[in-house]
């Protein structure tokens, strides 16, 4: 699969963006979607667009981003998958559904195996949006943090060998995989 190194910043709203068939969307705790945005990711991800959504913890990030997602599906709710969903086997088999720390707290909570960033944050969620025709148009992942397993993974090696090999670049191949073949 050939990517850019560098990545891409783009706006939802840039005609560009039905050039990249996959898009990320980190940290939404706080996230606010224009109208035109509502629209723009609407008809990205009907038109087979693919969404990864990533790193917010707690309720209160749930529910803003769950508010305005239900802008741009109203019709639709988020389904919980579980690890039997062929996204969790596509390239590599996962034993969990994991949960990512980022890594100040992972070295923080090492000793007593705290991987989440508040208490209302403890379970793992990962959810999707189908569109008509069951594809996956979009993963949630809600109180977990792949991102910090792919971006720290030189900073710590403990970090690395129990977050980034283990769980956080299978399942980023996995959902990408799974993405680009579905």
């Amino acid at each position: 699969m050939e990517v850019n190194p560098n990545g891409v910043v783009i706006e939802l709203t840039d005609p560009e963006l039905f050039n990249y068939p996959f898009i990320y969307i980190v940290e939404p705790g706080r996230l606010v979607f224009s109208e035109d945005e509502v629209r723009a990711l609407r008809t990205y991800l009907l038109n087979g667009g693919f969404l990864m959504v990533d790193d917010f913890w707690g309720e209160d990030e749930w529910y803003n981003f769950y508010f305005e997602i239900k802008r741009v599906f109203p019709d639709r709710e988020p389904a919980e998958l579980d690890l039997d969903h062929p996204i969790f086997h596509a390239v590599f088999d996962m034993k969990e559904r994991p949960q990512i720390p980022s890594i100040g707290l992972a070295i923080r909570g090492r000793d007593y195996g705290i991987t989440w960033e508040r208490e209302d944050a403890r379970e793992v969620h990962y959810m999707a949006l189908y569109d008509d025709k069951d594809r996956m148009m979009a993963i949630i992942c809600h109180n977990t943090d792949l991102g910090d397993g792919w971006e720290r993974e030189g900073e710590d090696e403990w970090y690395f060998r129990e977050f980034s090999e283990k769980k956080a670049y299978p399942l980023g191949i996995n959902i990408v995989f799974y993405a680009m073949t579905h």
